[in-house]
């Protein structure tokens, strides 16, 4: 087969119309061959001859769209020194736009002899078992697709997997069920917006595999956080086929989400590979240039920095890899019309040498970057290795998951107690967290279950973890043992416990919805979704992770009640600012921009909130001395409201005097729910300087008439 010299730049797969030219970093590997496979699986090697700046590469004349190619990477078998080359093995390009073919697990596709040391490397080749790289046609009819770039204080995020959102979804085509065309059919998206989320945050859709103790488990990785392809969608995903129809399936779907006026963030997981550790497959990186491509231990170059308990972390210190980083987020942008991203353990990118670094290569890249830094960017900010838990401390242009707003939310409607300013700190954006660096509310993404984790339903009727389908004796998962005092462990037909469970998820919901900062719910929980108790059922890709679309009238009433919710908050900016709040009069009023009341009807003082634990508070919020200006520079009035959180116990709540508010209108009692006509201005009047009897664990949100 001919080859022409080519280019090293684009990296990987570039098909140009009349054939591909390929390109392919490796620093320390000694030759390099291009490996094409004819549809009977047959194969045809090329060595690369050309290189340039450690880039092999070379141009082979009619290879088209639909190609299977790997690689095969010539070098020393050293693991002792980080060198792991085994020409044995077919790689995956880095930079495959798609990926077909699953991986099979047989001993050929590690990179040593299984049963004896990683010193003696395996001769037998892996080509018939490992997943082969796609030549891909990149063009695509995206007409006037627009992104919708919602303002970060207008966003409400849905976490959401892609295969479990309509697995079951009745009124999705059978074979769209569990796929992007699934996600954009008309009954996903019309759940979608009659909900009234701004943005999907799909859990990873870069390609994946499924790890070996899972697979001989009878198991599979449903999350999907095991990244090999960083380019490439998910083939699995695909209704349409795995030689490159992915990737037009998957840019179908942002089409039709954007013209939904909905966003799309993609869960990304640069912080390892699925490669694992020292004892793991030779699938791609680690047979590219390891050392290049990992952190490996300084002093013992066998193994590996395992800051993501994974087996390994991604050498985000290295230039080829950020280079490949960088790439990947700009094509996803580019290519594919992404709006933004959530980075799985971003602290362990942020890492220097050891410690965490705001200020390293990954986020000055970042920063000076005009397309990636001009979308979403959410962090996990935290990872596993010491020091690596660091909400609050990532630069500007980010946002991050509050784990904060999650543990002081939850510790107070479970009783557990929580301190004053530690509510008030939360409710109201996290400024103690983001107001130094000079970023706003929105920086705080609020949540207060995620995929990792209890459910909301199961959340408040589990004190213990139930992950035995997991294949682990239940040692998986993180417990979570303080009672949420509902009485009974698991399901129960009990009424009072069932109606306390079900006043906890209004709760809950009410609290996140109507917080400063950005919610995320995850899909399910507005349907009372359980896992049965498993915290952990990421290795669970069957109904027990599917949302059960058939709901009864209770999911249909929490349905109702969040999507009422969702509306409240888009309606009045007085629950979305943009900025926090001042605590004093703005605009000449008497009157501050948020007053903060106890049971008795007046206000705090400094000594009150410094003493002791929460038990029952009010929260009004001013929404005509909103300090911050409109669009056009307007000033923003909207309704005023005073929310009231109570604790474990009944209590009689004084409203605010005469100087707040004459009277009040009742929105939302969580102790009723669905029975009372909320969010419809239809509800009770109430005067000020009325008590209001609340129900032990109810939240109450009134609406000041004048």
């Amino acid at each position: 087969m001919e080859l022409w010299p080519g280019r090293p730049y684009p990296p990987g797969a570039t098909w140009d119309g009349e054939g591909t030219n390929f390109a392919i970093f490796s620093e320390a590997g000694h030759g390099v061959d291009l490996c094409l496979f004819d549809r009977k699986g047959a194969e045809t090697r090329i060595p690369l001859t050309e290189v340039t700046a450690h880039v092999w590469h070379g141009y082979v004349p009619g290879v088209s769209p639909g190609q299977l190619y790997g690689f095969r990477v010539r070098g020393a078998y050293e693991p002792e020194w980080g060198q792991r080359f085994n020409e044995a093995k077919l790689l995956l390009d880095p930079y495959a736009k798609a990926i077909d073919c699953d991986l099979d697990w047989q001993e050929a596709v590690f990179g040593y002899v299984v049963g004896r040391s990683d010193d003696v490397p395996d001769p037998r080749d892996s080509a018939p078992h490992v997943p082969r790289a796609v030549v891909a046609d990149t063009l695509f009819p995206w007409g006037e697709d627009q992104p919708p770039r919602r303002e970060w204080h207008e966003t409400v995020i849905y976490e959401v997997h892609v295969k479990g959102f309509t697995m079951l979804h009745p009124g999705v085509p059978p074979n769209q069920r569990g796929t992007y065309a699934g996600l954009a059919s008309p009954a996903a998206i019309e759940h979608l917006t009659n909900l009234g989320v701004t943005a999907v945050e799909l859990m990873p859709v870069h390609h994946f595999v499924s790890e070996h103790d899972l697979v001989t488990r009878g198991l599979s990785n449903y999350w999907g956080y095991n990244s090999v392809g960083y380019f490439a969608p998910h083939a699995a995903y695909s209704s349409s086929g795995s030689r490159g129809e992915q990737v037009r399936e998957f840019k179908a779907m942002v089409r039709t989400l954007h013209a939904a006026g909905i966003e799309v963030i993609l869960d990304v997981v640069y912080n390892h590979t699925a490669e694992g550790h020292h004892m793991g497959p030779t699938l791609s990186f680690r047979g590219i240039d390891n050392a290049a491509y990992y952190r490996l231990v300084e002093d013992d170059a066998r193994h590996y920095m395992d800051y993501t308990g994974t087996g390994n972390t991604l050498n985000a210190r290295h230039p080829e890899v950020l280079h490949l980083i960088m790439d990947s987020l700009r094509y996803w942008v580019t290519e594919m019309h992404v709006d933004g991203f959530r980075f799985d353990l971003a602290s362990a990118l942020a890492r220097g040498f050891h410690e965490v670094d705001r200020l390293s290569a990954f986020f000055d890249l970042i920063h000076q970057d005009p397309v990636v830094s001009s979308v979403k960017l959410i962090a996990e900010p935290w990872d596993v290795g010491e020091g690596g838990y660091q909400v609050g401390n990532f630069p500007v242009l980010w946002t991050e998951w509050n784990g904060k707003y999650r543990d002081a939310v939850r510790d107070f409607w479970r009783g557990q107690g929580t301190s004053l300013a530690e509510m008030g700190y939360r409710l109201t954006g996290s400024s103690d967290l983001y107001q130094g660096d000079g970023r706003g509310p929105s920086a705080s993404i609020n949540f207060i279950t995620a995929h990792d984790g209890f459910t909301l339903r199961d959340l408040v009727s589990y004190n213990n973890k139930h992950n035995e389908a997991n294949g682990e004796n239940n040692r998986d998962g993180t417990d979570d043992n303080r009672s949420w005092n509902c009485g009974v462990e698991g399901e129960t037909d009990d009424p009072e416990v069932l109606e306390l469970r079900r006043r906890q998820q209004r709760n809950l919901l009410a609290t996140l919805l109507l917080s400063q900062g950005v919610p995320m719910l995850v899909a399910g929980d507005e349907l009372n979704r359980t896992q049965g108790g498993n915290n952990n059922a990421y290795c669970q890709d069957n109904e027990l992770n599917w949302i059960d679309w058939d709901f009864d009238a209770e999911a249909k009433e929490l349905l109702h009640i969040t999507s009422r919710l969702v509306r409240l908050r888009r309606e009045h900016p007085v629950f979305r600012r943009r900025k926090f709040f001042q605590g004093r009069p703005i605009h000449g009023s008497d009157l501050a921009d948020i007053g903060w009341f106890g049971p008795d009807g007046r206000e705090m003082d400094q000594d009150q909130w410094l003493a002791g634990r929460l038990v029952a508070l009010g929260m009004f919020l001013n929404g005509d001395e909103i300090s911050e200006p409109g669009p056009r520079g307007e000033r923003i009035v909207d309704d005023s409201f005073l929310l009231l959180l109570n604790g474990p116990n009944p209590v009689d709540f004084r409203l605010p005097n005469g100087k707040w508010a004459s009277s009040f209108e009742l929105v939302l009692d969580t102790q009723i729910g669905y029975a009372l006509p909320q969010l419809d201005r239809e509800g009770i009047t109430l005067m000020a300087d009325d008590e209001l009897s609340l129900a032990a664990r109810s939240l109450v949100i009134l609406r000041k008439v004048t």
